[in-house]
């Protein structure tokens, strides 16, 4: 007898997607390929020495504590510390609960488990997190894209689609947004824009935004900008937070904020899920952050990738043929780069043979746009890797458009 596995899967595994990343990845295994496609924060940015001092003072103090199951919620004493920060930013108000989650990955699945259903709609920026729709594709939803310019998601076309939507009664359950050095095009939504925003949601009943803010902190120049939840006046907005950008991913600490009674559906669906998250790197990062140590971090932080931004804007400048654009982000990780006459899914291959890798566009849309985009991380790569790797780059692009028949 035999096994046709096809026959057992369940029609949520139906619709899982392999990460197009993960797959593109492969590629960058070999030692002699500059990756600009992985969102990798630094190494050098990881406070290895400070944290082993506090392993130790946390077990020293903890003990078994430290290494036990916890509560779904998270560790009290971290909750409480992040409450009164997030308050006195006005990022948590009355009615409003917390919960620490596995990465803000774990949150966007959590939360398309809690409020979609097979068919439901929901809105997302175009191009948008691949990690985010694949999360809530695999319920079964429809991911409707809404365009972006510099300033981010333009709201004239929301404006619009969410009026087809509610004539044709296929409303979105809610819309996910990274109005914050987005992912992956690197734009940010100012202000005013944020406030059109909000005014347009709360003209319509029973819709909330998903506001991913994992790149905040990272702002390059100026004054950070407000976030969409602490300008929220109808508590429709639910707050991703993550300390992987700002302190280490291993660490795997997402943090929700957003109205008590959905936050309360996430717990109970993270309690299905892992029951609960590791107690040890939640004493690591509440003591990291209440001995004041956040501060420096994030200067460390922003001085190296500001260098890293100037430095891969001005290899473009220098080397990059007509016909090629990019977005310049104020902050986070990532610019997008568009290129007229070619596609990049094709030109990805002619990209390794120079050994120099990117994510292609298409990978960040629903509906097979984007393939004339492409993102590049900067965070990552040494700083003599991105002037050559974007070398690299620009000649494959040459090499492509040459043996692109012209139409």
């Amino acid at each position: 007898m035999t096994v046709d596995y096809s026959q057992l899967y369940s029609d949520l595994a139906a619709n899982m997607k392999v990460s197009a990343i993960r797959e593109l990845l492969k590629y960058t295994n070999k030692p002699e390929v500059i990756s600009f496609a992985g969102g990798l924060p630094n190494p050098g940015t990881f406070p290895l020495e400070t944290m082993k001092r506090i392993c130790n003072e946390v077990l020293d103090k903890w003990g078994t504590k430290a290494l036990q199951y916890g509560e779904t919620e998270g560790l009290s004493q971290f909750r409480d510390y992040l409450k009164k920060m997030y308050a006195a930013s006005g990022e948590l108000v009355d009615g409003d609960d917390l919960v620490i989650t596995e990465g803000s990955q774990q949150a966007l699945d959590l939360f398309g488990k809690v409020l979609l259903s097979q068919g439901d709609h929901l809105i997302a920026e175009a191009p948008t997190y691949l990690g985010g729709a694949n999360a809530f594709l695999v319920y079964g939803c429809h991911v409707d894209h809404v365009e972006m310019d510099d300033d981010g998601m333009r709201m004239d076309l929301l404006a619009a689609a969410l009026k087809k939507a509610k004539k044709s009664g296929r409303m979105p359950k809610f819309i996910y947004a990274i109005p914050t050095f987005q992912n992956p095009a690197g734009v940010t939504m100012p202000p005013a824009r944020r406030k059109e925003f909000l005014d347009l949601v709360y003209q319509y009943d029973n819709l909330i935004i998903l506001e991913d803010d994992p790149y905040g902190n990272l702002y390059f120049e100026g004054e950070p900008v407000k976030s969409l939840k602490s300008m929220d006046r109808e508590g429709r907005v639910v707050s991703l937070k993550t300390v992987s950008k700002v302190l280490a991913p291993g660490f795997r600490c997402g943090i929700v904020t957003g109205p008590q009674e959905i936050v309360r559906k996430v717990v109970v669906a993270k309690q299905s899920a892992d029951l609960c998250s590791p107690a040890l790197t939640q004493f690591m990062a509440w003591q990291y952050m209440e001995q004041g140590n956040m501060p420096a971090q994030l200067e460390l932080i922003r001085k190296m990738y500001r260098g890293k931004r100037d430095l891969m804007v001005k290899a473009l400048k220098e080397n990059m043929p007509e016909g090629v654009k990019w977005t310049y982000p104020k902050g986070g990780m990532f610019l997008w780069v568009t290129v007229q006459g070619v596609n990049t899914e094709e030109l990805f291959m002619e990209a390794i043979k120079n050994n120099v890798a990117y994510v292609v566009g298409t990978a960040f849309y629903c509906d097979g746009r984007g393939k004339d985009s492409m993102r590049l991380n900067f965070s990552y790569a040494k700083d003599d890797e991105i002037l050559e790797g974007i070398k690299r780059l620009s000649n494959a692009i040459r090499t492509q458009r040459k043996a692109t028949p012209k139409k």
